[in-house]
């Protein structure tokens, strides 16, 4: 062992559950046991911070052999835990994610913005000029064939393609929905590629025969829907002012009732007074039937009355935290209970998944507005963020990627020591937007609480990796189907 190596802090977390220690290593997001020696070894560098080889004996010598010490020193000196590179060290550090250039835009994705008209009036909607659908700005089927065809040329690489329907209310543009999908089949056909449809809708416009057309198809599909018929009124209104709870728990149970193609999932905003997430899962998973419930928190929206104070954002996160423990139980006992949130978390760990960039927007995936521009995705269609490109022209690949290369540059940022980067990595582009007004800055308003829930997670993953290791196979696995620019790994033992 050389003398004067040094702790690096922000490439390990250790996480306590129940007797064990797991060893979170950030540069790569991988989970390891860490036993007694590697565990007191951490210990002394976490302490000291520089330890020399007359620590080593100091701390070890009659509890630990030095055979089994070497070994633990190499493993975190190869783990960029430790280093002994002399009092620079911190200048050699080779980074999470080196600077990159990109060139190369391998789409999966492409949102179609069908029509920006909507036929309710949701008060906390982020589309600032709310419009009946008949008023809204459609999508023409040129634009939207265009778009498939820029989706297959930057995506050639694809085996499988995806096309969402997004609004306003997509089903407000059924015209529009049915032209993109035979054109989009014709084409992947031709091609030898599998394409995916999905929408989101607000379910009011669904009837009979729209629910088999999207059962033949195969559509995913995510109805926006906040709660309990209280909850659910208290922003999701007709233009007129009324409840919506009545018709849409009605057309969403027809669908769940209809509906066999795949499973339907539910998407729930919480805003201000809005935190009980046990009693939202409860009725929507159990009374009505969703398979999965999925919840985003408004921290950021233009209209601050909606925003969740800083007490109530942390009574959401308590409270995921109670579901996310019934999520657990349900896991041991081989069930998923459909917490989306919760699963996430779990497939991001059960995979490995390592973030240069916070997601696919940009890369990916692109929206296309009604007028055929290019937005980083849907929340950006109809804002004065910079388009980049269109259908006609396509993609400017410089202005984009200097965009994304600036992203994934942490230098001077609060992201660049953070433990949970590779998981977050700045977070959302219109949280940035939103909150700063200005899409490069990484979301800092939630930080700590994020860092908790994904301790959280890595306690729950490892129970269940544990106790029933079967579950991440049966509920977990399947999704890197659709996901195979993925790296899946499932957590090591260090010792």
């Amino acid at each position: 062992m050389t003398s004067g190596l040094k702790f690096i802090a922000h490439n390990a977390h250790d996480v306590t559950v129940g007797d064990q220690r797991i060893l979170f290593h950030i540069p790569t997001t991988s989970l390891f046991d860490l036993d007694g020696v590697s565990g007191d070894v951490l210990d002394l560098f976490k302490e000291l911070g520089e330890v020399s080889r007359a620590d080593v004996e100091a701390r070890f010598e009659g509890r630990h052999s030095p055979d089994d010490i070497l070994a633990v020193v190499e493993d975190f000196l190869e783990m960029d835990i430790i280093t002994g590179d002399g009092p620079d060290f911190d200048k050699n550090l080779r980074p999470d994610f080196p600077p990159v250039k990109i060139e190369n835009y391998p789409l999966s994705t492409i949102i179609l913005n069908v029509n920006t008209g909507c036929n309710l009036g949701c008060t906390y909607c982020y589309k600032e000029d709310l419009t009946t659908p008949a008023k809204g700005e459609l999508m023409g089927l040129d634009t939207a064939k265009k778009s498939i065809d820029l989706l297959l040329k930057e995506g050639a690489s694809r085996d499988r393609v995806n096309v969402v329907f997004f609004g306003g209310e997509p089903l407000s543009n059924m015209p529009l929905i049915k032209g993109a999908v035979a054109y989009a089949e014709e084409r992947c056909a031709a091609l030898g590629k599998k394409v995916d449809f999905s929408l989101t809708t607000n379910a009011t416009l669904l009837t009979e025969d729209i629910i088999d057309y999207l059962n033949a198809h195969k559509f995913g599909i995510a109805i926006s829907m906040d709660g309990p018929k209280a909850v659910h009124d208290k922003n999701r209104k007709t233009i007129g002012g009324k409840g919506t709870y009545d018709v849409v728990a009605k057309k969403a149970r027809m669908l769940l009732d209809r509906y066999s193609a795949r499973p339907v999932g539910a998407r729930v905003t919480l805003t201000a007074g809005v935190t009980d997430v046990e009693a939202i899962h409860a009725h929507l998973k159990y009374d009505l039937g969703f398979a999965e419930v999925g919840f985003a928190p408004v921290t950021s929206g233009d209209i601050s009355l909606f925003n969740l104070s800083n007490t109530e954002l942390h009574e959401v996160f308590e409270n995921m935290k109670s579901l996310g423990l019934a999520y657990r139980d349900a896991a041991l006992r081989g069930e998923n209970t459909g917490f989306s949130n919760m699963h996430q978390l779990m497939t991001d760990l059960y995979e490995g998944t390592k973030k240069a960039l916070p997601c696919g927007a940009g890369i990916g995936l692109l929206a296309v507005d009604h007028a055929g521009d290019l937005n980083l995705c849907h929340r950006f269609t109809g804002s004065d963020i910079d388009t980049y490109g269109s259908v006609d022209t396509g993609i400017k690949k410089k202005e984009l990627g200097a965009f994304l290369e600036g992203r994934a540059d942490r230098e001077g940022t609060w992201c660049d020591t953070c433990r949970i980067r590779n998981l977050c990595s700045g977070g959302c582009y219109h949280e940035s937007y939103a909150t700063y007004d200005d899409i490069n800055k990484p979301t800092y308003h939630y930080c700590d609480l994020m860092r908790d829930w994904i301790d959280f997670g890595i306690r729950v993953y490892s129970e269940i990796l544990r106790e029933n290791p079967g579950y991440f196979e049966r509920h977990v696995s399947p999704r890197t189907l659709l996901n195979t620019n993925r790296t899946v790994g499932a957590a090591q033992q260090l010792m």
